[in-house]
């Protein structure tokens, strides 16, 4: 014994645990996927029992407002629920205005899985744009905690990584597009029957929104974690 206090090393936050850290944080989890998906599945069931469109509108919101009571009974965020009346509502507009044009219960249905394509579209280009410019997305979420929104550009590692983590991030909105682009098409030119393509585009949404998702960050978590790991001086919990 020297008789001095051994000092423990100052604690430095890898990019890897701020990345991983944010988007945790940002998903919400498996009760966030169950909140996302709950009003999307009543929807598209009670419409091709029922084909009412209205009535499909009304039994998925009132799916979103239970959830969105159960999390202010237990004081948690309501983020996710919110989130998801937000889609519902801008369906239903999307779904309104078809009608207002002549559309039948078909083409409302359809119309309201539009917005959730497009949102796709224009995030994965966004996306895919921040990396052929080389400022990637997720640059700034290890931005927003260090508290200097621009100081990780400088590190070529840290660029090479959060590039890599974008495109991944993005692949989930690239596939959805892929597939139910060509659905809504057909769907909405006649090429397939109505009824079959609202039911794929449900049940799509479904496949393709949380669990897409969760394939994605896997994938980041495995590159995360392959090799090196890129520590900075500069990160702070």
């Amino acid at each position: 014994m020297t008789g001095q206090e051994s000092v423990a090393p100052p604690q430095v936050e890898t990019v890897e645990k701020v990345v991983r850290d944010q988007l945790s944080t940002a998903l919400g989890g498996g009760r966030g996927m169950l909140e996302a998906a709950i009003p999307t599945a009543a929807f598209t069931i009670v419409f091709l029992v029922s084909r009412e469109i209205r009535l499909a509108l009304v039994i998925s919101v009132a799916c979103a407002a239970v959830l969105l009571a159960a999390r202010l009974l237990a004081r948690s965020t309501p983020q996710f629920v919110l989130n998801s009346l937000v889609g519902i509502g801008i369906g239903a507009i999307f779904a309104w205005r078809a009608a207002r044009g002549g559309g039948s219960a078909d083409d409302q249905a359809l119309a309201y899985f539009l917005p959730g394509l497009l949102y796709n579209a224009g995030y994965a280009v966004v996306m895919v744009l921040t990396v052929v410019f080389r400022w990637p997305l997720v640059g700034f979420v290890v931005g927003s905690v260090t508290g200097d929104p621009t100081a990780w550009h400088e590190d070529r590692r840290i660029v090479r990584l959060c590039s890599r983590l974008t495109l991944l991030l993005a692949l989930p909105c690239i596939v959805r597009v892929i597939v139910q682009g060509p659905m809504y098409l057909a769907g909405r030119n006649g090429w397939w029957h109505s009824d079959s393509a609202v039911a794929a585009l449900g049940a799509t949404k479904l496949v393709m929104g949380w669990p897409l998702q969760i394939a994605a960050l896997a994938a980041m978590a495995w590159l995360l974690g392959r090799g090196s790991r890129v520590g900075t001086k500069k990160l702070r919990a």
